[in-house]
């Protein structure tokens, strides 16, 4: 009779909706599971979520995953999209919906309107101090959990009076699946309120507690990244369809489990994910700040280590939004909606050559992050002519996003002190051989494709846990983690992106001041 294995149920909170698998010790993700969560839109660029929508979509992803596989599950892991806030009352309910990461209601020239944001503006010695202690100050666009918080507290004093913890998703599911509120150093990065010099003794710092206005019982238990959480609560246990005592371990940041299933915990490359957004991870041994790059190293859920967690902006959105809204879009021109449109662009733009005959496309439709921040440029196309296709256009769209990665290579390479030997590629946009050929050819890299790209932060934080249960280690991920293939750089094309290249970077600065002016 063939022994049961031994697995961990993995769910993967991310903008657009929760993912499930059960990921195996022997590296394999036996059973899979989703479900979509949809994101209601307000006035002032603000974005929130149901708390309830979001765990029921966890819930519905995880017991799909359970029902398919065959093997002892052992413990639950989580990882979530972060610098998101859900405020939790007493009885452990939210008191309001989650504000989304990319909600900007909290940006410091909003929150000075409301009555008592008086002392809560951060010059530039509380700045500086705040770069000293946590490494990231709070931020201009107001996209960071400090500022929902703040929001939360000037905004909603109702809410802040029955707000009984602040938050993060990942710690909102532990809360759900164990009762007990706690967060890390990881989950934390984004309230900005932690002293990550030691991030290995986590703690809130006092001064950072001052400046931020909130009362600090208020925030969750603060305990060391890798801590066993808890049991899974009985009822949670049967929802999910399973049975015996589960482990719950401490969430982690969709960054952090991406790192974790790409490798880029160690060795001499970095990781490029494209989903909603483009991000690039790598490791380092130190704690810094590139305030002009937008670039910092976070506590890692590895001790004694960091993870440089850059920030793209708009990645695999922007895809979306060309398809959605422009090519296969419904609207007083017609209905032309079309249920797999990204595999229609594949075939659309397989014959296009390189470089789009000139076309390039800004990505910057929700503002720059790094390597230069900026909410107030937009996104476009630049040097479309009476030859233009949508063919070139829909090209331009995966080009232009590789080029953007491009350009914020060069920043964390210099930030990591090394040059990347590779680029493993993973989240929704890897699944595209066509555009991993194009990141490959873009950057001058060997790029390696991973397998079942859209769950690599499920197989990182399933693997994650399997370590902690004791059942594998660090040194195996090696031979756990499955590449689908490696596509090799191409001389030709590569010639014709360094000069797209190069008028990349020069359209973003020159563009600047006209963006400025139509986005007051």
């Amino acid at each position: 009779m063939t022994p049961v294995a031994k697995a961990v149920l993995a769910i993967d909170l991310g903008t657009s909706g929760a993912k499930a698998a059960v990921v195996c010790e022997d590296g394999r993700l036996l059973s899979v599971g989703r479900a979509r969560v949809d994101t209601q839109e307000l006035p002032d660029l603000g974005a929130e979520q149901d708390p309830e929508a979001i765990w029921s979509a966890c819930v519905q992803a995880g017991r799909q995953a359970v029902a398919g596989a065959d093997a002892e599950i052992l413990a639950v892991a989580t990882c979530s999209q972060y610098s998101s806030i859900v405020p939790i009352d007493k009885d452990g309910r939210a008191a309001m919906n989650l504000i989304l990461w990319r909600d900007q209601r909290g940006r410091p020239e909003a929150l000075a309107r409301l009555p008592g944001a008086r002392g809560l503006p951060d010059g530039l010695l509380r700045k500086l101090r705040w770069l000293r202690i946590h490494g990231v100050p709070p931020l201009d666009s107001g996209v960071d959990a400090l500022a929902h918080m703040r929001f939360i507290m000037l905004a909603r004093p109702e809410v802040y009076a029955r707000t009984w913890k602040f938050l993060e998703p990942v710690d909102y599911l532990g809360l759900r699946l164990t009762g007990r509120a706690a967060a890390t150093p990881c989950s934390t990065f984004m309230m900005l309120l932690v002293d990550n010099r030691r991030p290995d003794s986590p703690r809130y710092h006092p001064t950072l507690l001052r400046y931020s206005g909130l009362d600090p019982d208020k925030l969750p238990e603060l305990v060391p990244s890798g801590e066993r959480l808890g049991t899974l609560l009985p009822e949670v246990a049967e929802e999910l369809g399973l049975t015996g005592k589960v482990a719950v371990w401490t969430g982690i940041n969709d960054t952090h489990a991406g790192a974790m299933g790409s490798l880029a915990f160690k060795g001499s490359h970095a990781a490029v994910s494209i989903g909603t957004t483009s991000v690039m991870v790598t490791h380092v041994d130190f704690k810094r700040t590139d305030v002009r790059s937008a670039i910092a190293s976070a506590p890692s859920p590895l001790p004694g280590t960091y993870l440089v967690l850059a920030e793209n902006g708009i990645g695999g959105r922007a895809v979306e939004h060309f398809l959605e809204k422009l090519v296969f879009s419904t609207d007083g021109f017609g209905d032309h909606g079309l249920e797999h449109k990204f595999e229609a662009l594949e075939r659309a733009v397989a014959q296009i050559e390189p470089g789009s005959q000139g076309v390039l496309f800004l990505p910057w439709l929700a503002g720059s992050l790094s390597p230069s921040e900026d909410v107030r440029v937009r996104g476009g196309f630049l040097n479309l002519s009476l030859q233009t296709t949508r063919e070139h256009m829909g090209r331009a769209v995966l080009e232009g996003v590789a080029l953007n990665l491009r350009w914020l290579r060069g920043a964390v390479e210099r930030f990591a002190k090394r040059r990347f030997s590779h680029l493993f590629f993973y989240g929704g946009g890897a699944v595209s051989e066509l555009w991993s050929q194009i990141i490959a050819d873009v950057h001058r890299l060997p790029v390696h494709q991973a397998a079942e790209p859209e769950y690599t932060a499920c197989r990182g934080v399933g693997l994650l846990a399997l370590s902690r249960q004791g059942l594998i280690a660090l040194s195996d991920f090696d031979r756990l983690v499955p590449v689908r293939r490696v596509l090799e750089p191409r001389p030709g094309p590569a010639e014709r992106y360094d000069a797209l290249f190069a008028q990349f970077v020069r359209a973003f600065k020159a563009n600047r001041r006209i963006f400025h002016a139509l986005n007051p």
